[in-house]
């Protein structure tokens, strides 16, 4: 951040805003928002209220299941949803080679 510290008007604009990217990138799917976990540092608050950390990392992601039963046609059977959250970072853990789906 530039200028300021990290309160919940900054927050609120940097979880808009990864919202909107999401329903840019994806105008065909329906986007979910998980509200995010903020953290509350024992600091003093100053004119834009106490201090309000996000979550380090900010996600977008997009599910389409396959059909569930075979004999559904997949054009008429189909789904889609895009998820926007945001989760604590530092843990990294190796992917398997399929990526690690399911």
């Amino acid at each position: 951040m530039l200028k300021g510290y990290p309160c919940k008007p900054i927050d609120d604009m940097e979880v808009r805003g990864l919202q909107r990217q999401a329903e840019r990138a994806f105008p065909s799917t329906p986007v979910h928002l998980v509200p995010p976990s903020c953290e509350y540092p024992d600091q003093t608050a100053d004119a834009f209220g106490p201090v309000e950390a996000l979550p380090s990392v900010a996600c977008i992601g997009t599910f389409r299941p396959t059909a569930v039963a075979s004999e559904l046609d997949p054009v008429l059977h189909r789904s889609a949803l895009t998820v926007v959250w945001f989760q604590a970072g530092g843990l990294h853990r190796d992917l398997p080679p399929d990526g690690g789906r399911l």
